[in-house]
């Protein structure tokens, strides 16, 4: 019997010796209590739950050396190694997931259009849906705070600078010439359509060290990765046609896109103040291929577009008008790739060249331009962690052009080299999920002028609440001068501006609203003496001037049912003593206001979407030579209110209709002024008007597709 018991008694001492308690408590950095966590044994169902207090404590029958794992949603997943026996009374601390969907983003200064990022102030549909854009992405970002209504000239003018201060990059890589030419008082488009892009993101100051030779705002579009399905895009409107196809197989996918435009026909229904000789007309087409490797996605694309056009424009010095004609063919090949390297290092790199060639004709003057130019760019990343990233690159430009001027007896060729080689740094340091930090550093080397600038920049943002945050930016930005400068005088510097941005956003169930004051303050501007850059003029770098505003956004696509709205707004003070300024002032392309609207609402029993977009700009600056001030008058305001309607006439066939200025409102972009005084000693003046007061447009869109679904709509 006592044999027996003592039998019992090993037996149990035996089962009690093999298990093994687990236990410790589970906190958080500030050591509160973390409440539900998942603590087990990898590889084994032996675990527990943390208590209300944070603790936890389970047994196992385990043996040797284990991996205990803890984990809890929006925080960072721990792991604990060990002899088994010594896991016990474990004080755990856990971090927040830095990624998580409510993390802080650094935002000062950037609004994203892309489906694949935390805060997308735009979608790539919302920028080819806008009202008043006609399908260009250049327009739809015109109804975003920070940018200035130049209606006669199209492109973006951002925070005070004029539009030679913004870049444009596809995939990472610059495009030397992205708006198509035109004329005096005709607006140009941007050269690529969105068939192609499904990111945007643009910046109006602040951007990273990646990006340079851009004084103002940088804005980078991406090509499509990997598109869903085979398809085919056909478009007759009332200034042309176009057509798109998608093919996919395994590892690879082949996207183009053509278009021609004549607006002749146009022109023939609706009155123009231009005489046009040769309406104008062009033909464009681009085409993207894909390639996914074992790590990596190459991807080629490539661009080419005709324009031609010859108009006689009105002009208060010449009875007769102003005879213009222009022909031009620009090229533009991109080729990038973006893979994963060893140990958490990644590459991008890549390459762009542009070939462009001018033919113009400005009453008895020939002038014809050739632009090559080249960007080359490699750049390495390495995440360590998900609280810390450094990346590095370099990047090579070069620009060769030459231009020839043929007046009479004048025959006079000039033009210039510009190769720039730079380099960049930076570091993304995420201290928690409210607080991370962005610090850059670029440098570049100018061979044109022997010259070597180092430009710092930095990012901040705190989140100060579940939904705000506030973010600081800095940097320092430099900028060779464009082409019609460079052609005659190499002797100068490279234009500065330093960028000061402070960003409060607050995001929340489909409602974004955003405030961010900034300041800039600009050095080595170039001035000259005459009235247009020419061969004859005196060149230097002592011009200078300062931007400073506020711009605010709102948007709400969730309180009414099929309403979607944003609205804008800019407040702008800026000065510049540059180009043949007699002194400072506020350049004419600048406006002291700028408003915006756009809604979007989509009717169900009508099939349709509706959307209005309306725009409403200050008085712009304007000289009058019968007074003694310099840009000292303005014009009236600029309104205009744009009207579309999509109506699906089925599932992939759209029918769609668009007025620009629908209260056909006489706006006046600024005046010309006769060259000498009247008899009584008064100079006469002209407005300067657009061509024509509304654009009315109407298309038809088909879309061939694998599943029968896809249309258009995002393309319109």
């Amino acid at each position: 019997m006592n044999k027996t018991i003592f039998t019992i008694i090993l037996f149990i001492t035996g089962l009690i010796q093999a298990q093994h308690t687990i236990s410790g408590k589970v906190t958080d950095y500030k050591g509160n209590p973390v409440i539900g966590a998942n603590i087990y044994l990898e590889g084994t169902y032996d675990g527990a739950t943390s208590t209300g207090t944070g603790e936890f404590l389970f047994t196992t029958e385990e043996k040797g050396k284990q991996t205990l794992v803890i984990s809890f949603l929006s925080y960072e997943t721990k792991t604990v190694e060990g002899e088994v026996g010594k896991l016990s009374n474990l004080q755990i601390k856990l971090r927040e997931d830095v990624e998580a969907l409510d993390a802080v983003v650094l935002s000062a200064g950037t609004f994203e259009a892309n489906d694949n990022s935390k805060v997308s102030v735009l979608k790539p549909l919302d920028v080819v849906t806008t009202a008043s854009a006609l399908g260009d992405f250049v327009g739809a970002l015109q109804t975003l705070p920070g940018t200035s209504n130049v209606a006669e000239d199209g492109r973006l003018f951002v925070r005070g600078g004029n539009a030679d201060e913004t870049q444009i990059f596809i995939d990472g890589i610059r495009v030397f010439t992205p708006y198509t030419p035109t004329t005096n008082n005709l607006p140009t488009r941007g050269r690529y359509s969105p068939f192609l892009f499904d990111g945007i993101t643009f910046s109006t100051g602040g951007y990273s060290s990646e990006y340079g030779q851009a004084l103002s705002s940088v804005l980078l579009l991406n090509t499509i990765d990997e598109p869903d399905q085979e398809k085919t895009d056909i478009s007759l409107m009332t200034v042309g046609a176009g057509v798109g196809n998608t093919q996919k197989w395994d590892k690879s996918s082949l996207s183009f896109n053509a278009s021609y435009i004549n607006l002749a026909p146009y022109f023939e229904l609706f009155n123009n103040r231009n005489e046009w000789n040769r309406p104008f007309q062009g033909a464009q087409g681009e085409t993207v291929f894909r390639q996914l490797l074992k790590k990596g996605m190459l991807k080629f694309y490539a661009a080419f577009d005709v324009t031609d056009l010859e108009v006689n424009q009105e002009d208060i010095n010449f009875a007769d008008g102003l005879d213009f004609k222009l022909n031009n063919n620009n090229f533009y090949l991109n080729t990038s790739y973006k893979g994963i390297l060893n140990n958490n290092w990644t590459i991008n790199t890549g390459l762009s060249f542009t070939h462009a060639i001018n033919e113009i004709g400005i009453m008895s003057s020939d002038i014809n331009d050739k632009e090559n130019s080249v960007h080359l760019k490699l750049k390495l990343k390495k995440r360590f962690n998900s609280r810390f990233k450094i990346s590095f690159g370099a990047e090579q430009f070069t620009t060769n052009f030459e231009e020839n001027f043929q007046q009479g007896n004048i025959d006079e060729t000039y033009g210039f080299k510009n190769n720039i080689t730079a380099g960049f740094t930076e570091a993304d340091v995420v201290f928690s999920k409210d607080l991370a930090l962005k610090v850059g550093l670029r440098a570049d080397y100018s061979a044109i002028f022997n010259d070597f600038e180092i430009a710092p920049r930095a990012a901040l943002a705190y989140k100060t609440s579940k939904n705000g945050q506030v973010s600081l930016a800095y940097g320092s930005f430099f900028q060779n001068p464009n082409s019609s400068i460079l052609k005659f005088e190499q002797n100068l510097k490279a234009e500065k501006t330093s960028h000061y941005i402070l960003n409060y956003q607050y995001v929340n169930d489909g409602k974004i609203f955003r405030a961010e004051a900034y300041r800039k303050d600009y050095d080595n501007l170039v001035k000259f003496d005459t009235e247009f850059t020419t061969f004859d003029s005196n060149f230097n770098s002592e011009g200078f001037g300062y931007a400073q505003g506020l711009d605010v956004f709102w948007r709400d696509n969730t309180s009414i049912k099929n309403l979607d709205y944003w609205i804008s707004y800019s407040y702008l003070d800026t000065e510049r003593d540059y180009r043949n300024f007699v002194s400072a002032a506020q350049p004419n392309y600048a406006t002291d206001h700028n408003f915006s609207v756009v809604t979007k609402y989509w009717i169900d029993s009508w099939k349709s979407q509706l959307g209005l977009a309306y725009t409403y700009s200050s008085g712009r600056p304007y000289t009058n030579p019968n007074t003694n001030e310099f840009l000292n008058e303005r014009t009236k305001s600029f309104n205009s209110l744009s009207f579309n309607w999509a109506y699906l006439l089925s599932q992939q066939k759209i029918l769609y209709l668009s007025v620009n200025n629908v209260l056909g409102i006489r706006n006046v972009n600024g005046y010309q002024y006769t060259n000498t005084p009247d008899v009584n000693g008064q100079f006469n003046r002209r407005a300067l008007r657009p061509a024509t007061d509304q654009f009315f447009f109407v298309g038809f869109f088909w879309t061939i597709s694998e599943d029968g679904k896809d249309n258009q709509l995002d393309n319109l």
